[in-house]
Parts: C-alpha cells; structure tokens; sequence
C-alpha cells in the first residue's frame, strides 16, 4: 500500500464538483456514478470514462506509470537514497552496528540496493515492455520503487506496484497482489532510524551531504505523525491500522499543519489492540464493483482518489499540501482509474499449457457452481465447443455483502478508521462516508487461479482446503515464491502445496510459516450453508469438489 493503497479506497464523483472552474475541462465528459447505489453493467466498466479506443489506450498506459512511478509530489516521506542503504548495510564488525541494531527490526546484509529491493519483496520490472517504463528506459531498480531527485539528491519511496505486482510463473503482472511485500515493515523501520537517530549522528554515521540532511530533517517532521503497526504475517497488509494510527497522532482538525502533531499522546484508537490484517486486493476485480474495500464498508466515491488520500495520511504528509495537490491534478487520478479498472485476469491456459484444464470435468463443476455459488459470485458465460475461457463475467449491478462466518477482525476494524476519517473537514468537504459492514464483499471470481492463498486474510492455502471443512483445514501452513509452477504450485488443488509436496526451502526460514491461531488469521467459514447444509450433512462428495475446483480454473 501502497503504503500502499489501502487495497481498493475511493471517492472522485463527490471531487469532480469541487473542480470546477479549476482544470475540470481536463476530465471525460463521461463522470461516472462513482456511489454504492449506482447501477451499473452486470458486466463491469473496463472503461468507466467511455474513452475512445486511443484515448483509452493512452490513459491506461499513462496510469501504470502512475502505479509504478509514484506521482505524488508533496509525499510526507522521502528517505534520501545513499545514505540509507549505507546505515541499512552495516556489518556486525561495524563499530555503530550496535546502534544500528538497538533502532531497527531488521539487521541484515543489504550489500547493494538489490538485496534491500529483495528483503522489501519487490520484482524487476518485464523485459518484454508489458508494463511501462518511467522515461521510456527500464530501470535498474524493481516495480514499487519510485526514485525522486530533490536538491540534486535521489530519495526513494513505494508506489502502488510495491503491493500490487507479483511474479507468476515467468510473469510480471502489474495488478496481481504481491505475496510478499515489506512495505509496512519499511515504514517500521524508517520509523526507527528517523525517530532515533538524531540528524548530526546519521550523517556521522553515513556521510550524508548537507542537501541529503536536508531530506532527512523533513522526513523526521513528518514521521512524527504516523502509527505503525506490522503485519501478523509476511504478505498481510496493515494499512486499515496505519491511516488510523496516524490520524490519532494529530490534532481533531486533521487540516492541522504538522507542527500540530501530537506524536507523544496520541489519542486512543481501536487499532491500538485489533489485529485488522488484509491482503492487498488484485485490479481486475475492481470494475464490478459500486463499493471499495474487502468488506465493502466505502459507499461512495472512486476508488482512487482515497487511496492517494489515505496512502499520503499513512506517510504523515501536509494535508492542506496535499488536497492542493489533488485539486491541481485530476488527470492523475483519472489515468490511474482507467488503468485499474482495465486490468485483466491472468488466464490459466496461458501458464500451463492449452489441455492444462479438463473440459468435461469443468463442465459439471460448473454446473454444481451455477446451483450454489452464483448466487454470491456472479455467472460465468461459455462456449465449451469452443474454448473454456470465460466469454462474458455476469456479477451485480450493485455490489453486495455477505457474512460467511470469515474472521470478523478486518471489517471490524473498519470501525477504527470510520470514527477517525467521517468526522473530519476534509471527508466532508468530499463526501468521505465509510460504513462498517457485517460481513465481506463476495468477490467476482475472475483469476482465481492466481489469488491464492484464499480469503482476505490469506489463510487458506488452496482450494483443496477452501471446501474442506474448517475442523479439518490445515492449521499451519508454508507460502513460497510462484516461481515454478511444478514445485511452488497444487494444480490440482489449486494454490499452495501442502504436506510433503510443500518445498523444503519454504521451511528453512519462519517467516514464510502462516499459523492460523493467530488473532485476526483465522482460517474458519465460508463452508457452512456452502458445501454443508443447515443439517450438517455434505453436499458435494470429494469427486465434485473436484469438479468444481476444475470449472474454478476456467474462469
């Protein structure tokens, strides 16, 4: 997130209004009804503006190099770029290793910026020019790192691929939830090392130029205003916590200029204790959808431009700064909007080969799917004679929300951010409404190959043990890289491999180690009233499960 966008925020139909007469020509003459009430196409708005196909091209690429290369200018931290990875790289024989190690977290051998770009869980950008490159050369540095040159210095930060681009088998794609990211732990550490470290020790310690000490200094002013929780589990995502931390780190009027913080008494917060983890979403959902987030709980508003918002109060940035900047470039938002909402599932066929799927198999699975899934999920039309690829996803007009007994602690901790964010001057100026919900957002089920581990907080490993029952779901489980698709991937079961399939490289270190009995990790649901009935009894036998799973991969 980002930090990452808060998975999936909101609001620009409320933002239009305030534009105009200040650059609101710069916008489509279409403005979508961006509210929970809109009615929109069953089959989603790939192209929500109503774009030419030119200019539909164009501002789809000119978003990914939004989503790569981060467009926000006043963005509260900058870390300078030299310097850092120095503190960051010292060795155990260092003199102020000590030091070093008192402040962070994390201790480890970053020799280069690439073993920091690895520990943080980013990739390297395609070489084939699937995604854009910033000024039309492919960098040496992964997706999620945006390098901004300030007073003739390089400072880094995330952009949104940090969270939302991955490696699948051979593949980079950008709106594909990333596994692994650090992002929250970055934050974490940079915490540490500014809130510590006093300005004349880092540039003893690094040598920093005055330029450099420069961009220190304003990183610790903004720091100061951000909370910081990390995540339960590596490819958890605490944004949710850390927008409400933050905001609890300022004053009641959140237009406060910085030097209002109130950094050593922040106010109490829900977040404080819950544990409210969540899996950055994948893009390709988004155009189906009339409410944001994994419960649904914003009603209102563009997904987008909530997430510059919110991802901006999670750096602690100037927010009277940072609306002006908003207000200043609509088109950005737009073109990031587009090029989300044009994002495409990942087919299966594509990484496994044409005859990868059992069509007779898949044919009655979907059959079993139509009489007990669709109803939450949507329909999926095909031409079997044809081919098994998805011709048209039939989801809802207006997006629902159900209670399948899931883990109640992410939507729970909407609450947090609703008592924080509704209150404020400029949710009202937008029309910021968030509404916690009861349950989760059924999902379209586009990709869903791809999205494993299952659940919006990972605690399923595959498939296999989604339609098992919840007394008999693994309790502990292993994650890894999708890398190779016979070593890392079930295709069977359709996600992680389990038990003695699971690689041994997984094992060697814990932090690929998912423990379900977690606060928050929660691996129970979605079973009852699905593949039980209200008896108890089963309603698919394993053989049908299995067809299921066999039509889940076609779509």
């Amino acid at each position: 997130m980002h930090l990452f966008l808060l998975s999936i925020g909101l609001f620009l139909g409320p933002f239009v209004a305030v534009l105009n007469g200040t650059g609101a020509s710069a916008w489509a003459a279409s403005k979508p009804d961006w509210s929970a009430s809109a009615q929109i196409s069953t089959t989603g708005r790939a192209n929500p503006y109503g774009w030419d196909a030119a200019t539909f091209s164009e501002k789809t690429r000119l978003g990914q190099l939004h989503a790569v290369d981060y467009p926000v200018e006043p963005t509260g931290i900058l870390l300078p770029a030299r310097p850092t990875l120095k503190l960051l790289g010292m060795k155990p024989g260092d003199p102020n290793f000590g030091l070093l190690k008192s402040v962070l977290s994390i201790s480890r051998d970053f020799k280069n910026f690439t073993g920091f770009w690895d520990w943080l869980g980013l990739h390297d950008y395609p070489t084939d020019g699937s995604v854009p490159y910033p000024d039309g050369v492919r960098p040496d540095y992964p997706m999620g790192v945006s390098i901004i040159r300030r007073n003739h210095q390089d400072g880094f930060t995330l952009s949104c691929a940090a969270c939302h681009s991955s490696e699948l088998f051979g593949r980079k794609i950008l709106g594909l939830t990333n596994r692994f990211p650090r992002a929250n732990e970055m934050f974490s550490a940079g915490q540490s090392i500014l809130g510590i470290i006093h300005p004349n020790t880092f540039a003893a310690l690094t040598g920093a130029t005055r330029e450099e000490m420069e961009m220190y200094r304003d990183a610790r002013k903004h720091i100061v205003s951000i909370g910081i929780k990390k995540p339960s589990a590596l490819g958890l995502d605490t944004s949710l916590a850390q927008v409400a931390l933050s905001l609890a780190r300022r004053k009641n009027d959140a237009w406060a200029e910085r030097t209002d913080y109130d950094a050593k008494h922040p106010r109490p917060n829900l977040m404080d204790h819950l544990i409210a983890d969540s899996k950055p979403a994948v893009w390709w959902n988004v155009k189906y959808k009339t409410r944001w987030l994994s419960d649904g709980s914003v009603v209102s508003g563009n997904p987008i431009f909530t997430n510059f918002l919110w991802n901006e109060i999670g750096r602690g940035a100037d927010l009277p700064e940072l609306v002006d900047w908003l207000k200043q470039n609509p088109s950005i938002v737009e073109e990031l909007t587009t090029a989300v909402f044009a994002t495409k599932a990942p087919k299966y066929r594509e990484f496994f080969g044409p005859n990868s799927i059992q069509v007779e198999r898949a044919k009655r699975g979907e059959a079993l799917f139509v009489q007990n899934c669709a109803h939450c999920h949507g329909r999926y039309e095909k031409d079997w004679s044809a081919s098994p690829e998805t011709i048209r996803v039939d989801y809802f007009a207006t997006t629902p929300v159900r209670d399948v007994g899931t883990d109640p602690g992410r939507r729970e901790g909407m609450q947090a951010l609703a008592d924080a964010l509704n209150p404020l001057a400029f949710s009202q100026e937008f029309n910021i409404v968030i509404e916690p919900q009861k349950g989760y957002v059924p999902p379209p089920l586009e990709g869903i190959w791809a999205r494993y581990p299952y659940l919006h907080n990972n605690s399923i490993p595959n498939l296999c043990a989604l339609m098992t029952p919840p007394e008999k779901r693994p309790v502990v489980y292993y994650s890894g890289q999708a890398i190779d698709p016979n070593r890392d991937y079930d295709q069977e079961c359709v996600g992680y491999p389990l038990g003695d399939r699971t690689p041994a490289a997984w094992k060697k270190d814990d932090v690929y180690r998912f423990d379900t009995r977690k606060p928050g990790l929660s691996n129970e649901g979605h079973y009852d009233r699905i593949f039980r009935n209200e008896a108890g009894q089963e309603r698919y036998t394993p053989d049908q499960k299995r067809d299921l799973i066999e039509y889940l991969k076609s779509l």
